[in-house]
């Protein structure tokens, strides 16, 4: 599965159903290009179990806004809908990962 890029208006139907996992960032923010290449290895590795989207700050400040996001990157776990998990700045691959496979 690829990563999806999502907006305000197309936020909650990408995140309505399943596990999501959402990462708010921006272009200029250098420990979000960090984690960007994680994030896709994990696509690659447990992409089939969950759906991970990526949303613009600086585009999309509403949804940003909405789940009081002050830091980038942040990324917020959701399950049918509903945040489960948050984590704010880069963290290895190893240590999401393990995050992650508690709520698949």
């Amino acid at each position: 599965m690829a990563i999806t890029n999502v907006t305000d208006q197309t936020f909650d139907t990408e995140t309505g159903s399943g596990v999501v996992l959402a990462d708010f960032w921006a272009p200029w923010c250098g420990p979000c290009k960090m984690i960007a290449p994680v994030l896709e290895e994990l696509d690659a590795e447990i992409g089939d179990k969950l759906k991970i989207v990526k949303l613009d700050v600086d585009d999309n400040q509403e949804t940003a806004a909405k789940f009081g996001v002050m830091s980038i990157p942040t990324l917020l776990v959701f399950k049918d809908g509903e945040v489960v998990d948050k984590v704010v700045g880069f963290q290895p691959k190893e240590a999401l990962a393990e995050r992650l496979n508690s709520h698949l």
